[in-house]
Order: C-alpha cells, then sequence, then structure tokens
C-alpha cells in the first residue's frame, strides 16, 4: 500500500492511497476459496467446484465486499501509521478500480486541533448558596394541607368556600363554546374565576338547582377567539359540599405516606433545598464554560461546526423562531470513530440568539448561530480532552441509572423505553454524554477557585435565566 499526502490546510489533510492489484486479487481468490469449501452447485461435491466456475457465479459480489474491505481497512492502517486523530469518519474518493488494476482513491480527513493544557487553578468562578427559608418550607406544607382537606356533602345554599359539583354548558349566542362544558365538573367558590363575575352568581344554590350564568370574557382572555365577548352558562347544580378546616398535624404527613409532620417538614425542605442547587449549579456550570470560552480560542474542524450549525439552523427553520435553549439544542457531533473519545453534548443553556424568522435577515441569523455553533464544538472538545487526559468515564451502571430514569418519566411505557435503548445501542450516546459532561465539570469545578455568595431564594429566582443568555466568543 502506497500512501502521499497532497494537501495539508489547517486541520484539513488529503492523501492518496494506492493498494496494488495483487494484494486485491489474493484476497478475493482466498474469498472464493472459502465460498468453495462452502457452497453446493449441482454436479460438484463439495469444495471441488473449479475457481473459474466460482468466478463467473460470485466473483462480482466478492470483489465488491473485498473493495469496501481493502478501503475501511487501508484507510484505517494509513491514520494509524502516521498516528492521527480525525474528527469525523474521513471522505473517501475512488480514482481507479478497474478489475485487475490497482484501486487508488483519494482520503480527505480533518483531524482534531491540538488543544493547550487548561489551568483551571486560574478560573475564578462564584457558587451561589441559598438556604431554604421556614417561611417556605411552611408555604408548601399549606399547599398540601389544601390538597388534602376533605369535604362533605351538605343539604344548604352554597357559601363561599364551598364545592359545587355541576354539569354546565356554555355558550355565545347560539354557539356553544368548546371545552366549556362538561359532567361532574367542580367549582370552588371563591377560589377565583379567570371570568370575573362567574362565582359569585352560584353562591347561594343548592343541589337540583339550575342556574343561567351570564358573564363577559375579559378583553385579555387567553383565548382571543372569547375575548371581550358575552356568553350564557347554563349550571346545573348536584351537589353542594363543606370543605373541612385545613389541619396541619401529624395525619398531614401520614395522608402522604410519611411518618408525621416533622418527617413532612424535612422532606420538603430537602426538596427545596435540591431545586435551590440544582439552579444554583447552571449558573455556575454556565459560568465556569463562559470562562473556558473566552480562555481558549484554538481552531475547530469545520465540518463539526458544520453539523452542529445544521442541527441549529433545522430548528430554527423548522420552528419559524429560534429554537429552545434546552441541552445546547442538540449534542456536539461525535469526534470521531478512530480511536478518540466521544465529545460530550454542551449543556451550557446557550440559547440561540434571537433573530428575524426565516427569510427574514437569514444571512445575519446565520453568522449568529455559526459563532454559536462554534463555540459549542470548541467546548466540547476541551471537555473531552479534559476527560481523556484525566481517565475520567461513564460506568455501565451509570448508563444504566440514566436508562432507568428515562424509563421513568414515561409511566406505563417503561418497558417501550428499555426495548428501545436495548435496540438502539446509539441511542444510548445521548444518555451517556450528559453524564460525561457532568463529571468533567466536577472535576474541573474542584481544581478552580470557587468563591461562595449566600442569596436569598427570591435574589436566585429574579437572576436571568442561563437557559435565556447568549454567551458568544469574541
Amino acid at each position: 500500500m502506497q500512501v502521499t499526502e497532497t494537501a495539508a490546510d489547517g486541520l484539513k489533510r488529503e492523501f492518496t492511497i494506492t493498494v496494488p492489484a495483487g494484494d486485491l486479487e489474493q484476497e478475493i481468490t482466498r474469498r472464493l476459496g472459502e465460498i468453495g469449501r462452502q457452497v453446493r452447485l449441482p454436479g460438484f461435491r463439495p469444495g471441488k467446484v473449479p475457481m473459474q466456475i466460482l468466478r463467473t457465479r460470485f466473483g462480482p459480489s466478492v470483489r465488491g465486499e473485498v473493495l469496501q474491505s481493502t478501503l475501511q481497512a487501508s484507510s484505517a492502517e494509513a491514520i494509524s501509521e502516521r498516528k492521527l486523530r480525525p474528527a469525523l469518519p474521513p471522505k473517501v474518493d475512488i480514482v481507479s478500480a478497474d478489475e485487475g488494476a490497482d484501486l487508488e482513491y483519494k482520503m480527505a480527513i480533518e483531524l482534531l486541533p491540538e488543544i493547550p493544557e487548561p489551568s483551571f487553578a486560574e478560573l475564578d468562578i462564584e457558587r451561589l448558596v441559598v438556604e431554604v427559608p421556614e417561611e417556605e418550607v411552611d408555604g408548601a406544607i399549606e399547599r398540601i394541607a389544601e390538597q388534602q382537606r376533605k369535604s362533605e356533602v351538605v343539604e344548604r345554599p352554597a357559601e363561599n368556600g364551598d364545592i359545587l359539583i355541576v354539569d354546565l354548558e356554555g355558550r355565545i349566542g347560539e354557539q356553544e363554546i368548546p371545552g366549556a362544558g362538561g359532567k361532574d365538573r367542580q367549582i370552588v367558590l371563591g377560589a377565583g374565576s379567570s371570568i370575573p363575575g362567574f362565582e359569585d352568581q352560584l353562591v347561594g344554590a343548592s343541589a337540583g338547582e339550575q342556574r343561567r350564568v351570564r358573564v363577559t370574557f375579559p378583553a385579555d382572555y387567553a383565548v382571543a377567539d372569547l375575548a371581550g365577548k358575552d356568553a350564557d352558562f347554563e349550571v346545573d347544580v348536584k351537589e353542594v359540599h363543606r370543605r373541612s378546616p385545613i389541619a396541619i398535624d401529624d395525619e398531614l404527613g401520614q395522608a402522604v405516606g410519611l411518618e408525621n409532620l416533622a418527617e413532612l417538614r424535612q422532606e420538603l425542605r430537602q426538596r427545596l433545598q435540591r431545586d435551590y442547587d440544582a439552579a444554583s449549579r447552571l449558573r455556575l456550570k454556565r459560568s465556569l464554560l463562559d470562562k473556558l470560552a473566552e480562555g481558549h480560542d484554538f481552531p475547530v474542524p469545520p465540518g463539526m461546526v458544520d453539523l452542529e450549525f445544521d442541527n441549529i439552523w433545522r430548528q430554527y427553520q423548522a420552528q419559524g423562531e429560534p429554537p429552545p435553549a434546552v441541552a445546547g439544542a442538540e449534542a456536539t457531533p461525535a469526534v470521531g470513530e478512530v480511536g478518540a473519545e466521544a465529545t460530550p453534548a454542551i449543556t451550557d443553556g446557550d440559547a440561540v440568539p434571537t433573530a428575524a424568522g426565516p427569510g427574514q435577515n437569514d444571512e445575519a441569523a446565520r453568522a449568529e448561530y455559526r459563532r454559536l455553533a462554534e463555540r459549542r464544538v470548541r467546548l466540547g472538545l476541551l471537555l473531552a480532552e479534559v476527560g481523556r487526559k484525566n481517565n475520567i468515564t461513564v460506568t455501565p451502571d451509570e448508563v444504566n441509572q440514566a436508562i432507568t430514569r428515562e424509563a421513568r418519566r414515561h409511566a406505563g411505557y417503561e418497558r417501550h423505553v428499555l426495548d428501545f435503548y436495548r435496540q438502539n445501542p446509539g441511542a444510548i450516546d445521548t444518555l451517556r454524554a450528559p453524564i460525561f459532561e457532568d463529571k468533567v465539570i466536577d472535576f474541573i469545578v474542584e481544581l478552580a477557585k470557587i468563591g461562595e455568595r449566600k442569596i436569598t431564594p427570591r435574589e436566585l429566582l429574579a437572576m436571568p435565566d442561563p437557559a435565556g443568555e447568549v454567551a458568544l466568543p469574541s
């Protein structure tokens, strides 16, 4: 095999590779010999079929198989011998593959860049610390107590605070309002209706009574077709329920499967703390990735940027608006198949920059999205390199736990989810990538300078959502 480098431009390399015709013929003959020992043809004993007949019968298909396997093996050997690290699978263009002639083809590849060794000790990042106030725990307990509040049927006119069980039908003129009617609907008097005056007209109603309620939908009503219009509701009152007083005691804890009120309070405090810790971590992670993006400006493979850009642009065109900033919109493309780690999905909360819809100022949108794609690829390569050099891996147990969590998110379809991942190993990469990314982030955080600042929940929630910000490299 002869390999000649014909072009080198940045991270791009091109080679011309020639495989001698004799090597191809030798492999074709070997493969036909294997077939001859197994095939059964009329008039010939097993293993005694003449080679000429085998060539006539199976030669074209075997030659095609040998050419394909030779392309794969020779390109991999050329990459290995030169210790190249491809960013993406090589592109192959056959120049000559005539029978009896040498196989000659061109191979174009993009290489992974040399990534500078980061100095994480110089990173200065702030971690926001939130302690759950007791009044917030009290509020959560009150909401649970309200949900657990019991009621009983009473034989008297309805009062504010009561629950009515009704059948109702709404109309605007002669036209029935879709979705406004129903059987055995519950109406809590005094809870506040989105239609002013609706509940007020039901105070004093008794079981078995039918009332006509006339209302005007607010001008800013969520359903535009109803906004500002007059409507009539026919309400058949079937039952009046009086709600028991709210009880906050040990029985409330037991009603939700815990031992007592103290255990319920502790459970709620921990749950709220986890939520605030997750919000704080998201901001810490975004700050860390912004610092890394600012401090590293190495070249990135254009093909990887193209793939990431295409992912973003497809969402933009499909939705007619910037795609949502979830999990970095799409996983960053895999680094390559020849001895390289997979690049993690960059879930840095980057929103796609706001721009006009498709067809309106598309060139400006394309430029912004390409810068975003380049940032994501660069961060993905950097994190992948940190993980590779520090032997950070995702264990099978961690992947299985992620699959289990995903299955639990689809109640009633757990088996389908498990079968999907079992039958589609490639889909597991979408679960493995964020796990790997989080482990690398945790590793970096341990080495960085982390300052802590205590803030209140109100201050944390008042901060701009990291998923709504855009931080592009300068």
